[in-house]
Formats: structure tokens, sequence, C-alpha cells
């Protein structure tokens, strides 16, 4: 657990990269907590999208200041992206187009996203993150009556229309993108709700793309972060080593999970984020 010398370092760093603070007493059964972080954030990444809940909160619990353990927890989660990505190979084949569509803007805007990271106060999405989250949670439970509602104004067969991205859907998908990059907690939540109203598919394909997507966002801004942020690499490789086996397992559960069933844990998995958030 963090010492006062670690405790005054989180103060003085707040959220600058340049401070170099360490959970350096982390001891065996600390370790082993941020592995079972990995594993249930892993699971919960691939079924219903609120991984950083579970672990960031225990990295800084043992002693990572805000924005190392927020850097670490991106790139310690990308294995989770990879295992529950192939994991959902056959449903991300069903609409390569989405899935390249979903890769190019979450990877797009979680560049900016890094970037805020490393450049602006803690503050400045905090007021707006929970709110955020509980908007998207109204659009998951709404998006079965949203979407007939566009359907029954559309003129022509929509079908064929909402299969891909539009102009609106692409711009959307790159804001959930940078915020991904920035923080990503509800992430998950919101893509959810931004790729089920904007898109006629099933929603088993698109909690893979929802995954898929958290994946590149994760990866890319961990690219930007190993190469500019201060990371706590003991941290990155525990968090891995439990969400590449619970990336994989949530795929299953994710896949099985009937409509309603998927919809109302979403649903609730925000106004929980939201909560904490506040």
């Amino acid at each position: 657990m963090p010492d006062i010398d670690q405790q005054a370092c989180a103060i003085m760093s707040g959220w600058s990269t340049t401070q170099r603070c360490r959970a350096t007493d982390v001891d065996p059964l600390e370790q082993l907590i941020v592995v079972g972080a990995g594993l249930g954030a892993g699971v919960v990444a691939s079924s219903i999208g609120v991984a950083s809940l579970i672990s960031f909160p225990i990295l800084v619990a043992v002693g990572l200041p805000p924005v190392i353990a927020n850097a670490s927890n991106t790139v310690g989660l990308i294995p989770a992206g990879l295992s529950g990505s192939f994991g959902y190979r056959r449903e991300l084949a069903e609409h390569p187009a989405v899935t390249r569509a979903v890769l190019a803007t979450s990877a797009t805007g979680a560049v900016g996203g890094a970037f805020l990271l490393l450049q602006l106060p803690p503050g400045v999405f905090e007021a707006l993150v929970p709110w955020l989250i509980l908007f998207a949670c109204l659009l998951v439970g709404l998006q079965p009556l949203i979407s007939r509602w566009v359907r029954s104004r559309s003129s022509h067969d929509p079908q064929a229309d909402r299969t891909r991205f539009s102009r609106g859907l692409t711009a959307t998908a790159t804001v959930v993108g940078v915020y991904g990059g920035y923080f990503g907690a509800g992430q998950g939540v919101m893509m959810i709700a931004v790729l089920s109203l904007g898109l006629d598919i099933d929603l088993r394909v698109v909690n893979a793309l929802k995954t898929t997507g958290i994946m590149a966002s994760n990866i890319v801004a961990g690219v930007i972060f190993v190469a500019l942020a201060d990371l706590d690499w003991l941290a990155i490789g525990l968090l891995g080593v439990g969400a590449v086996v619970g990336g994989y397992v949530g795929s299953h559960v994710g896949r099985r999970l009937p409509p309603m069933v998927f919809r109302v844990l979403v649903v609730a998995a925000g106004v929980v984020a939201a909560v904490v958030m506040f």
C-alpha cells in the first residue's frame, strides 16, 4: 500500500507525467489482487463493457497516482481486447466493412483522447462524463423504440442503408474513441448506444464491435503512452496476465446473453459507472 512519500508524490504530480511515482511496496497479495482485477476487467470488457471501473480503482488503491494508473490501465487491458476480439471473430466477419469503420474511428479518436489526457487537468471532463454515461444508458434502454421509429420514417429499404456507417455515425463513433483514449470508463456503454442506434444489426454483433473498438482505442492510446507517459510496467504485466484470459472468457459470455438481458446489464453497469464517477 502507498506510504507517505508515494501519497505526496501523487498529490504533487496531479495529471503531469513528469513525476516518477511508483507503487514500490506492492506485496504478493496485492499483486494477486491486480491480476484478479485484470481477469474481471477482461471478462467485463468483452461482455458489457465497463472494464476500467474494476481495474482502475485497484491500481489507485495499491499506490499508483491517478494519471499513471490511467495510462497503465489502458496498456494493461490491451490483451483483453485482443483475446476478446479473437473470441468474437465470427461476429466481426459478418460485417467486415463495419468492423473496419469501427477500428478506424476508434483509433483516430483515441489519438486525440490520449493527448488530452497528457495535456489537460483532470477536472475538465469530470462534471460532464457521468451525465454522458447516463445519457448513453438512456439510449441503450430506448434503442428498440428509437430504431423502430427511425425505420418507420424511412421511405427506402432501411436494412440495406443502416448496415453501413453514415457520416453522423462516423462522427459520433470518433467522439467515443476520443473519450476512450482520454479515460474510457463507460466507453463500452457509449459505443453500444451509438452503434445500436446507428446500425440495424444484431446486438450480438454490436457487442463484438464494441469490444474491437475498445481494443483499437487502447492500442493507439497505449502506443502514445508508452512513448510519452510515465507507466508502471509491473502493474501492466499483472493486469495483462488476467486480462488476456478474461477477455476471451467474456466474449463467450457476451455471445450467449439474450438481447434483453444484455441490454439490462449494460444499462445497470452504466448507471453504476455514472454513480461512481459523480
